[in-house]
């Protein structure tokens, strides 16, 4: 049963990601986690207010950031492995359980994925758990997230891009969005 794992850059902030990753690794892969930008991806939003270069060079700087961000995670974890092509995920997922995925500014481009603020990471997760078939995606972020809210409401708070419900409407994995300290104890 694979698992996405989207690790909100957030995160990063609140000193959860350490634990969040020793979490991943005591639980069944095959899983691949999918990096939030966190602050590097919110030095592209500043920049791009500063010097207001289009949304496609910060759709593409925000990529980077998440590229940055595994190979953090990597650097905290390096038992798990960085996979840069989403197509050889489940196949590198037989060798190493845990993987983390470090998204491709070509790749996204191919999938037709629009370079947009309405997509961040969020929806690139969904779209990486349709594209190798994943059975469940579990989005972890740092802010509070009342459990009776459905998908659009989270979106409307907020919590998860506008985009999101467009990669999810034929979405046949299951899908939870929790908060870290809801993660945290939960055990598989």
């Amino acid at each position: 049963m694979t698992c996405v794992i989207k690790l909100g850059g957030s995160l990063l902030e609140t000193a959860a990601l350490p634990a969040c990753l020793a979490a991943i690794a005591n639980r069944a892969g095959p899983i691949v986690i999918v990096p939030g930008g966190g602050p590097f991806a919110e030095q592209v939003r500043t920049a791009q207010g500063q010097w207001h270069f289009d949304d496609e060079a910060a759709h593409r700087m925000a990529i980077l950031a998440m590229q940055q961000m595994a190979l953090l995670m990597h650097s905290l974890m390096p038992e798990f492995a960085i996979v840069a092509d989403a197509a050889s995920l489940l196949r590198s997922s037989q060798v190493k359980p845990i993987l983390i995925w470090s998204p491709q500014v070509e790749q996204v481009d191919k999938a037709n994925i629009v370079a947009s603020w309405d997509v961040t990471s969020d929806s690139l997760a969904a779209w990486l758990a349709g594209f190798i078939e994943a059975d469940e995606l579990i989005v972890v972020k740092s802010a509070q997230i009342p459990e009776h809210l459905s998908l659009p409401d989270l979106q409307q708070q907020g919590i998860l891009d506008t985009a999101f419900q467009h990669f999810t409407t034929q979405a046949s994995y299951k899908i939870t969005v929790m908060n870290k300290d809801r993660f945290l104890s939960h055990h598989d």
